[in-house]
């Protein structure tokens, strides 16, 4: 189990820094409580239309650029 590992390696962290580690678990859980729920992606669906820019070629200097 996931948490007996995390436990685990907390028993062999010196105890002068143990205070820096809880800070760290501290933030992170509240980090995770302020994150807005993320709304299930639904791929292909796009709002809005292409620019006719979009089907152009691109200059020879930018395709260049990525060889």
């Amino acid at each position: 189990m996931l948490i007996q590992k995390i436990v685990q390696e907390l028993q062999d962290i010196p105890e002068d820094k143990l205070t820096e580690l809880y800070d760290l678990i501290h933030d992170f859980r509240l980090g995770l409580e302020s994150e807005p729920p993320q709304q299930p992606r639904t791929p292909g669906l796009l709002t809005g239309k292409l620019g006719a820019a979009f089907f152009e070629p691109l200059p020879e200097a930018e395709l260049q650029a990525w060889e």
